[in-house]
């Protein structure tokens, strides 16, 4: 199975969130509908940033996976910049749009 990850910078946590819960509930998000691999918050550049990384069937099941993972994570705190990209050998490139 393809391994893909979801990503985003996160900013302000919400009122009731806290900091020790965040990335546990990114992976409930993701565990839901699939195996979660792996999991990490880091500072990259000064912004605090949570990476999920999973097994997909294909592109699309992933997609559904990383649309929970960004909506729980819109939930909890302030996001910017996801990213959503495929491994393919020992690179991970950006997952195209689903046409429609």
């Amino acid at each position: 199975m393809p391994s893909y990850r979801v990503s985003l910078a996160v900013g302000l946590l919400r009122p009731g969130t806290s900091a020790p819960e965040l990335l546990p509930e990114l992976v409930r998000a993701a565990g839901g509908s699939t195996v979660v691999e792996a999991s990490d918050l880091a500072v990259v550049r000064g912004q605090a940033r949570v990476t999920v990384r999973f097994v997909g069937d294909d592109d699309a099941a992933a997609r559904r996976t990383a649309w929970a993972v960004l909506a729980r994570a819109d939930e909890l705190a302030e996001t910017a910049e996801p990213r959503f990209t495929r491994r393919f050998g020992s690179r991970w490139y950006a997952v195209a749009r689903a046409r429609g």
